[in-house]
């Protein structure tokens, strides 16, 4: 492969500079009280070092009422950040949704180009933080390569892909589209999709990015002669092989349909605290008589966060025919209090007016053993849909977000319709 782009230091202390030009940082950083060291507003160059190299992503900075507001930008998606905090030259940026934050400072530079310099820490299972070092050069909009590549191999279409090898191996689906050197698309999985990625290709290298505020990700692979494409996918905490033949008819199954009722005549009994700790059962009068969405979720899955921007306007629109939604969130938090936090920051981030309750961690053989009606919990989100008279009519595995497309408008358009006719359809006799 080509050499990497060049990586930014992640030094706490910088570079010597000129007197001119240290004087001026010294007078910048000196003055750093809430009001002086505003974030340059316009486009800046942000990146994440990895195991596998520098991952890029785009960030815009605006001014609003006084106060600045980011955007995390993966071709076409754009992704506000307003809940950004300030202690000197130190900021603190929290993702919408997520308990992920990136914190930086902010320095000034002999050329003149403001750079923030920090971390990007991320939430994890159990209450752990995991840390990836942070960097951001104001004023730089490229993501790989400063130049694009004039001449180009072509990976628009579809790819039937692997990631991983032996028994770690997994199935995705790799569908791009290019634009002279630029690439972008997303892989979809059994259990969702990569949402929304954005690169290039040069020589004959693919290399594509990710940083949306819930997960970050770096994929670099070679074209074959054989027109295979080979490489890694590298997330935080390491990577692992990607190989991909390009192939319009790949498919992934019927992974959809993976998560199953043992028993199909089984009524599905649950019982979870709400975000103030009160029991809430299906058995209340709330749902008697009532179609009801389960959704097995969690605030730190990005899936689930592209299935409740699906769900909170459909809740809105439905309820008053007699729908109902509960979303179970298994959190990454153990203690209560700190998981209804997230839920909450959730609920905020989407307008969520349905029902969300606290039903374990973060884990899918916990959710499984949580619900040994199911047989196995293979992915969050999984979606349950019940008529009135409380049977199972449907179980969903995964969620396919608006970066997949036409599959995201195929899989809404089915739930939509389902939804219609269980709406339809009388409520049983008191």
């Amino acid at each position: 492969m080509t050499a990497a782009p060049r990586r930014f230091a992640r030094g706490r202390t910088q570079r010597p500079l000129g007197w001119v030009a240290a004087l001026g940082a010294a007078l910048l950083l000196a003055g750093c009280g809430a009001r002086d060291a505003s974030l340059p507003t316009g486009a800046w160059r942000a990146t994440l070092a990895m195991p596998s190299g520098e991952l890029p992503f785009g960030l815009e900075v605006e001014h609003a009422n006084g106060r600045p507001v980011a955007w995390l930008v993966n071709g076409s998606a754009r992704t506000q950040v307003a809940e950004i905090t300030q202690q000197g030259n130190a900021f603190t940026l929290l993702m919408p949704g997520f308990e992920n934050r990136i914190e930086a400072r902010l320095f000034g530079s002999a050329n003149g180009a403001a750079r923030l310099e920090g971390d990007l820490v991320l939430s994890r299972s159990k209450g752990a933080t995991l840390r990836v070092p942070f960097v951001a050069i104001h004023g730089q909009s490229w993501r790989f390569f400063a130049e694009p590549a004039k001449q180009t191999i072509n990976v628009a279409g579809r790819w039937a892909t692997t990631f991983g090898e032996g028994d770690k191996a997994s199935l995705a689906v790799g569908e791009f589209e290019q634009a002279g050197a630029l690439v972008t698309g997303t892989f979809l999985t059994p259990t969702g999709d990569h949402r929304f990625l954005a690169g290039e290709v040069r020589g004959d290298e693919l290399w594509l990015s990710k940083f949306d505020g819930g997960s970050a990700a770096l994929y670099r692979a070679t074209l074959k002669p054989d027109g295979t494409l080979e490489g890694i996918y590298s997330g935080p905490t390491g990577e692992s092989r990607l190989v991909a033949r390009r192939d319009q008819q790949a498919s992934l199954g019927d992974a959809e349909n993976r998560t199953q009722m043992r028993s199909p005549d089984a009524a599905l009994d649950i019982e979870f605290p709400d975000l103030e700790g009160r029991r809430v059962s299906l058995r209340d009068a709330r749902f008697r008589g009532k179609v009801v969405v389960i959704a097995l979720a969690g605030s730190w899955c990005p899936n689930c966060q592209d299935e409740a921007a699906f769900l909170a306007p459909l809740y809105q629109q439905q309820r008053a025919r007699g729908l109902e939604i509960v979303s179970l969130m298994f959190e990454h938090f153990g203690d209560a209090p700190r998981a209804a936090d997230a839920v909450r920051r959730f609920r905020t981030r989407h307008g969520i007016e349905y029902t969300t309750l606290i039903a374990g961690l973060s884990d899918k053989d916990d959710a499984a053993s949580k619900l040994p009606q199911l047989n196995g919990v293979y992915a969050f989100p999984t979606t349950i849909f019940l008529d009135r008279s409380g049977h199972v009519r449907k179980l969903h595995t995964g969620f396919s977000g608006p970066a997949t497309g036409a599959h995201y408008q195929r899989m809404t358009g089915e739930f939509n319709a389902l939804l219609e006719q269980l709406l339809a359809e009388p409520a049983p006799a008191a």
